[in-house]
């Protein structure tokens, strides 16, 4: 069993036995939720990629990719080496270097909004560097009837996670309400046990997401 937009949709108003305006039109939103819940429980190596960029000479901020869903690493490229940042907490970042006049070679990033990250120390010279990340993809609501890698391949989990969202949004039932988790976490599992797999080596060597260390 596999989903498109199309057959989703007409899936979730089967369900919930809802075709009213208001409800229909939110259905994509529904859709969307699931989605983004599900790539934030599940690091995927199918939606991993690197981009190239620039830091530039005094200025401590990196711009975030439009479609950033997580960092898995950030270096910098000197020669044919790369010299990999530490992801640490924003807070982290700001009281290493407080005084961003101070520069030099950056050590650590952060996230340090939507937009941005933030490097430590501010760098004393332009760099070349290079991000690895977990991206998110296009929504199979994009297009009329599209497909997604999710859609194909995770149809439970966007099948139970989309009728989560729809019936919080109708106030529905209680115990439908504990079903649809239910299944939507065991689709998480099985889910999580053919993209991640069982491996229990380091996070260098399985470039698992970073993450601040306290």
């Amino acid at each position: 069993m596999s989903y498109t937009n199309t057959t989703l949709t007409q899936a979730i108003k089967d369900y919930t036995e809802n075709d009213e305006t208001t409800f229909t039109t939110n259905i994509p939103n529904f859709i969307k939720n699931a989605e983004e819940r599900i790539l934030k429980l599940v690091e995927l190596d199918y939606f991993r990629k690197n981009v190239t960029g620039s830091l530039t000479n005094g200025n401590k901020f990196l711009a975030v990719p439009s479609d950033y869903l997580g960092a898995i690493a950030l270096s910098i490229i000197n020669s044919s080496n790369h010299e990999f940042l530490l992801f640490k907490d924003v807070n982290f970042i700001q009281e290493y270097n407080p005084n961003p006049a101070t520069t030099g070679v950056p050590r650590y990033y952060a996230l340090f909004d939507v937009d941005n990250f933030i490097v430590s120390p501010t760098p004393n010279s332009a760099y070349s560097v290079e991000l690895h990340y977990y991206y998110r993809p296009t929504s199979i609501t994009a297009t009329g009837d599209g497909t997604s890698w999710l859609g194909t391949n995770a149809p439970d989990a966007l099948l139970f996670g989309s009728l989560y969202e729809a019936y919080m949004f109708m106030k529905g039932e209680a115990d439908v309400l504990q079903l649809y988790s239910e299944r939507f976490q065991e689709a998480i599992i099985r889910l999580k046990t053919y993209g991640e797999g069982f491996e229990n080596t380091d996070a260098y060597r399985t470039g698992l997401r970073r993450v601040p260390k306290t």
